[in-house]
């Protein structure tokens, strides 16, 4: 081939393209690396124990919660016992659900427990003006959500009802469900089928009093929970723990004012959060399943507000509680949207993505780090409602990524946590930031320590350095929650499309634990 000739105007231009080019180098942006967080694992300095009841499920009479998602009658062509569905026990049972919530929620505080029990044809309907107005037929009653509780393997739950019920209502509901005396209510529930008494540990005073429970002021509220409380007995064989309505999310005074008057007679508090992408917008939240990533980061910043509540909520308890005997209890939380388009507004039936089950783990890792305050938790709800388990229409049942979170992070529960300090990169969408990666630790009765991870950013992987202290560990496994897409969901046709597979991402070397965490994931391993 022949050389070209340079001539001096050649020479002259081949410079200029060459600086030409080179300025572009040096003026187009780099391409971030993957970021890195560095995590302390302190085996050898363990915390409080994780109570299991931060796993604690919420079922109300609300939408197709219990009816079509739990009861379908003992006639139904869907497979049940007794009228309760097959698939979703079994489903449940999964899950080894530490208690369930019944029956509300704002349905608690209009429900008069005499109206559900005795044969079921007999029983007066209702109308169920908090959601939706339709009928309720009350055939879903005490001895029925007994059996779904035993069915599942779960302690039962329930919320009495102070805001139209009375003090006498209260007191023979507990003395019908737990006395085993030759008394008058023990004996209705002998007539009505069930000779033994059940056990019921746990019992809340009214739900919501400040709002749907009777928009009652906090010092109103206290003394009312203390004249309810008197009247609710401990029966031989069970003693009651008793919850008394808490704040409604930042309201700090409520917390306040319950601790200073009534905290020597209850032995839990119950806050209630819930994440809206819209902040307080509570007339347009949002969709579940349509976003795009600024919706992502917001429904993930405001989730994260759940560390301010336990902490200023936890100093209140401790100025008037310090050796910790009231447990704070977030019986609802969870994320909340417009309905699904078509359904009934007061079902409150929304679908569930890979956004909430990254919600899920931020609060879980968040419950483990207060686990010397927080003692239970109801995601809400159970059924087809909100920030659900598990969606069914007619026969067809699929569980959510939320289930999963749930069935992957069941390894904490009773678990004694261990203390993690974690240094995080930031996850950036313009002017918001938040962390990009949470954490939390514990080891069970076997000894094995088990390591939850989450990356809140939907477009860049975090490689996470931990550092294990007091532990020779051997060997590390671990399963991976994510997807392709931040709206990836379950469908009764696609039941599978969000569901843990082992993850492959984590190394040993000595004491040095390393993870390739990918972005909008969550991470459980075992060391």
């Amino acid at each position: 081939m022949k050389t070209p000739h340079l001539t001096p105007w050649r020479l002259a231009g081949l410079l200029a393209a060459a600086v030409a080019l080179l300025l572009v180098a040096c003026t187009k942006p780099a391409q971030p690396a993957p970021a890195g967080a560095t995590l302390v694992l302190k085996a050898g300095s363990p915390g409080p124990v994780i109570n299991p009841n931060i796993y604690g499920q919420f079922a109300e009479h609300l939408g197709h919660c219990i009816y079509g998602g739990v009861w379908v009658g003992p006639d139904s062509p869907i497979p049940n016992t007794r009228g309760i569905r097959n698939d979703v026990v079994a489903a449940l049972r999964e899950l080894h659900v530490p208690n369930v919530r019944w029956p509300g929620g704002c349905f608690a505080d209009e429900y008069h427990w005499k109206n559900g029990i005795g044969p079921r044809e007999q029983r007066p309907k209702m109308i169920n003006t908090h959601w939706g107005g339709v009928v309720e037929d009350n055939s879903f009653g005490t001895h029925e959500f007994m059996d779904f509780c035993e069915q599942i393997g779960t302690q039962p739950y329930v919320c009495g009802n102070v805001g139209s019920g009375t003090v006498q209502e209260m007191m023979e509901w507990v003395e019908y469900m737990t006395s085993d005396a030759d008394s008058p209510m023990a004996n209705l529930r002998r007539k009505n089928g069930h000779d033994k008494p059940w056990k019921v540990p746990y019992f809340a005073v009214g739900n919501e009093s400040w709002g749907c429970g009777g928009s009652m002021r906090p010092e109103y509220y206290a003394d009312e929970f203390r004249r309810y409380n008197t009247f609710i007995k401990n029966y031989p064989g069970n003693r009651l723990y008793r919850v008394a309505g808490g704040s409604n999310g930042n309201d700090l005074n409520w917390t306040e004012v319950l601790m200073a008057v009534a905290a020597k007679q209850m032995n839990g508090l119950s806050l209630h959060y819930y994440t809206l992408p819209s902040g307080n917008n509570w007339q347009k939240k949002g969709s579940a399943t349509e976003f795009d990533e600024a919706a992502w980061m917001a429904t993930l910043r405001n989730t994260l507000h759940m560390e301010e509540l336990l902490t200023k909520h936890s100093a209140i308890m401790d100025k008037y509680d310090p050796q910790k005997r009231v447990g704070l209890i977030v019986d609802e939380w969870g994320t909340w949207y417009d309905v699904e388009p078509g359904t009934n507004p007061g079902f409150l039936y929304q679908q569930n993505t890979l956004r909430d089950a990254i919600v899920a783990g931020l609060n879980f890792n968040l419950f483990h780090q207060h686990a010397d305050r927080v003692a239970g938790a109801n995601i809400a709800q159970m059924v087809n409602v909100l920030q659900t388990m598990i969606l069914t229409d007619g026969p067809k049942m699929t569980v959510t990524p939320t289930y999963w979170v749930f069935e992957m992070y069941q390894v904490h529960q009773g678990a004694t946590s261990l203390p993690v300090e974690l240094t995080t990169p930031d996850y950036k969408l313009g002017d918001q930031a938040i962390p990009a990666v949470s954490a939390s630790a514990s080891r069970d009765a076997a000894g094995k320590v088990h390591l939850s991870l989450v990356n809140t950013d939907p477009q860049q992987p975090v490689t996470v350095t931990c550092t294990l202290e007091g532990l020779a560990a051997k060997a590390v496994t671990g399963r991976i929650l994510t997807a392709a897409e931040m709206n990836a969901r379950n469908t009764f046709e696609a039941p599978n499309a969000v569901k843990p597979v082992p993850f492959t991402g984590a190394s040993l070397a000595g004491a040095t634990l390393t993870v390739a965490l990918p972005a909008k994931s969550v991470v459980v391993l075992e060391l």
